[in-house]
């Protein structure tokens, strides 16, 4: 598929099926970035740890992360398989998966959305024809409501579980990965977890209680900046900013903002859902920076909550300074510089054929939009030529 944010894919094979499964996940993610951001504004404000701390106000934190986010990708993401009837069934099902969880269930709103409104899609298909005059509304309202509950249920009982069955096994995966000193490998876990939605499980959960024990001890712990470093995201935000869709590029400045600023790593997570393969540049980012902590002893005195520069700031004990901050700026160049070569430094993101002038746009089979080069006389013998030369 082709999104404002992904190009039109073309061909077979494993790599076309991979670029087309990011495509459906920015269709999901990328169009409610502004939902995300304005959560992530509320978060950093008005958390105990925000810079204006207010505790009615903070309420709203919770129920917009666990609640909301989850139901809008789901809505989005039935509306992308069979459009608005789809769009409703998808969100009534992401709620049996959001009921009772303590975790964002964004994976799960990923599956399940577009799941019941596939679902939908196949009856309206199967009966569109065989419903008789003036039945129509009844057949479509109470099927949608049928299959948007049952999809709920099934939410709850299965899909449900799962997540949260992933969950305690990455957290797993990390606590074993640290009780055998491979810091460094744990962001082969961690990142995608992260990405995932998964990153307070694994830091609270997880790195912080073994932090606080090592902290304890020693007065400082490397395990409290496995998880919480800003500086892998903020080279991932980067790279888009100079190298991403251009059509991408004006929402980043703002989500560098508040992921460095504001310590609200969520903001950059669907940056690396639209196009998975990036999840490489953050462990490679991930592992460089937990390779500097180590080598150069640094270590922080508690938990920086939430993860931003001045959180950091904070909870740096004498000693650590330079450690800290080389392993920041270390992490945030590794993943600069890897992603931006997976973005192809701007040129894999369709933008250059769109900007050209006499561009026009031809719908592919499948009906996809995409901008295509009028050919001219001269550049198709351009072409030919440097045909000939590689040859």
């Amino acid at each position: 598929m082709a999104t404002d944010y992904t190009p039109a894919v073309t061909g077979t094979g494993i790599k076309a099926g991979i670029q087309r499964v990011g495509g459906y996940l920015a269709g999901m993610v990328m169009p409610n970035i502004g939902a995300f951001i304005a959560w992530g504004l509320i978060t950093a404000l008005f958390i105990p740890t925000g810079w204006i701390p207010n505790a009615h106000l903070a309420q709203l934190v919770g129920p917009m992360i666990t609640v909301l986010l989850p139901v809008l990708i789901g809505y989005t993401g039935g509306r992308l398989v069979h459009g608005q009837r789809g769009a409703v069934v998808g969100a009534v099902a992401t709620m049996g998966i959001v009921v009772g969880s303590e975790v964002p269930m964004f994976l799960g709103a990923m599956m399940v959305g577009p799941l019941a409104a596939y679902l939908v899609k196949l009856f309206d298909n199967a009966f569109e024809h065989r419903i008789k005059a003036g039945f129509e509304m009844l057949v479509n309202n109470f099927s949608a409501g049928i299959i948007g509950g049952g999809m709920a249920l099934v939410g709850v009982w299965v899909i449900g579980p799962v997540v949260r069955a992933i969950t305690n096994l990455a957290g797993h995966g990390v606590d074993w990965l640290v009780g055998h000193h491979l810091l460094p490998v744990a962001s082969v876990l961690v990142e995608p977890a992260k990405v995932l939605f998964l990153n307070n499980a694994i830091n609270h959960g997880v790195l912080g209680p073994l932090g606080v024990a090592q902290a304890t001890e020693s007065g400082k712990s490397i395990l409290f900046m496995i998880e919480s470093n800003p500086g892998p995201g903020l080279g991932l935000l980067l790279a888009f900013l100079f190298f991403g869709p251009r059509a991408l590029r004006p929402s980043v400045p703002a989500a560098i903002i508040i992921h460095f600023l504001g310590g609200i790593h969520e903001i950059y997570f669907p940056y690396v859902l639209m196009k998975p393969r990036l999840i490489l540049a953050m462990i490679a980012g991930g592992a460089a920076g937990v390779g500097t902590f180590m080598i150069t002893g640094a270590g922080l005195v508690a938990t920086p909550s939430p993860g931003s520069v001045f959180a950091y700031a904070a909870v740096t004990p004498r000693g650590s300074w330079f450690g800290v901050v080389l392993g920041i700026l270390i992490a945030a160049a590794v993943t600069f510089f890897v992603a931006a070569a997976l973005l192809g430094f701007g040129r894999l993101n369709g933008d250059a054929q769109a900007d050209e002038p006499g561009a026009e746009t031809r719908i592919p089979s499948g009906g996809e939009v995409a901008a295509a080069p009028r050919q001219t006389a001269g550049t198709a013998a351009t072409a030919n030529s440097t045909a000939v030369s590689e040859a």
